[in-house]
């Protein structure tokens, strides 16, 4: 296990070092740090010592990756890839356009985007599993027909949609809960009951539904048969074999999502005005603070392999006849 882990540790690292290079492209190849200038400035004709001026300032007045006036390692250190891209991987994310710290606000907002995150997760994870068993406890029969009808009547309705009705009915007309905003402390509840419920609740279709499929295929197998031969009642035969072999392709999906968590959701918390890192890249990108948005690239790759890691760790827990080699 131990080597196993150590090998995928040092497969990601080239695998990082690659999304690096190809967001540096993008950014500063296909935008050169004159265009952004340009955008930054906002202006159609721009004087070139106020390009000259913007570059300097934000750290854009240096070669892009090979510096030839420099001396020594300053042919590598002193360019715009260094400081911009390389010291990512030390966690030096540099400053944004209005000056504050990077990494610093990513720890200030991770707060709020987990505490919608969790809970959606969580929550969401449980309903979905139940609602699927029940189905499936149930199939075949007219309660199954119209579950599945739900589902993807649940499916095809945008995201936006429960949100525009979610704020409009719970939080306009009835008065429950705020419709957008955020308070520390145990106010917060106020402000976060909204957007989870709305977030369970447009993930219920896609979720229960493929958990039916998943449990559908295994309620086939031999070992069903054999358990029932014995007289198990369907209901232990449902939470005691169906749902325990059933976990590998839900742990698929699920440990995946769990280091995306602190990513936040880009839809819920702009609609809601929660200040998590999801609102952050928004905002980012809307502002055009190509800096900010790099860094949630990055932290978004590396999370998404640690993703991958702790799937493959969660099969041997699931299932320990799974060895990793």
């Amino acid at each position: 296990m131990i080597v196993y882990l150590l090998r995928r540790i040092l497969y990601a690292i080239p695998i990082l070092i690659g999304v690096n290079l190809i967001t540096f492209a993008l950014f500063f190849v296909v935008n050169t740090p004159d265009d952004m200038a340009r955008m930054h400035l906002g202006m159609k004709r721009v004087s070139a010592d106020a390009i000259s001026k913007w570059k300097m300032e934000h750290g854009y007045d240096k070669p892009l990756i090979y510096n030839d006036t420099a001396a020594g390692s300053g042919h590598l250190i002193d360019t715009i890839f260094y400081e911009k891209s390389a010291r990512m991987f030390a966690l030096d994310f540099g400053v944004s356009d209005d000056g504050r710290d990077i990494w610093n606000e990513i720890k200030v907002r991770a707060g709020p985007s987990l505490a919608i995150a969790v809970p959606v997760f969580v929550i969401g994870l449980l309903v979905n599993v139940t609602f699927a068993l029940l189905m499936v406890f149930f199939r075949a029969t007219y309660l199954d027909f119209w579950g599945v009808v739900l589902c993807v009547m649940l499916m095809s309705i945008s995201g936006l949609f429960y949100i525009i009705l979610g704020q409009f009915l719970v939080a306009k007309l009835w008065h429950w809960v705020p419709i957008s905003g955020f308070s520390s402390g145990v106010d917060a509840l106020r402000f976060l009951l909204l957007p989870v419920l709305v977030s369970i609740g447009a993930g219920i279709g896609s979720g229960a539904r493929w958990y039916r499929t998943i449990f559908l295929e295994e309620i086939g197998k031999d070992y069903v048969r054999t358990a029932r031969a014995k007289g198990l009642s369907e209901w232990r035969v449902l939470f005691c074999h169906v749902l325990q072999n059933g976990m590998i392709p839900i742990l698929t999906g699920a440990v995946v999502v769990l280091p995306l968590l602190f990513m936040g959701s880009l839809i819920t918390e702009s609609f809601f005005g929660i200040p998590g890192l999801g609102s952050y890249t928004i905002d980012a990108i809307q502002s055009q603070d190509f800096a900010i948005v790099r860094a949630m690239v990055f932290i978004g790759s590396a999370l998404y392999i640690v993703g991958l890691l702790l799937t493959d760790i969660s099969y041997t827990l699931a299932d320990p006849r799974i060895r990793l080699q």
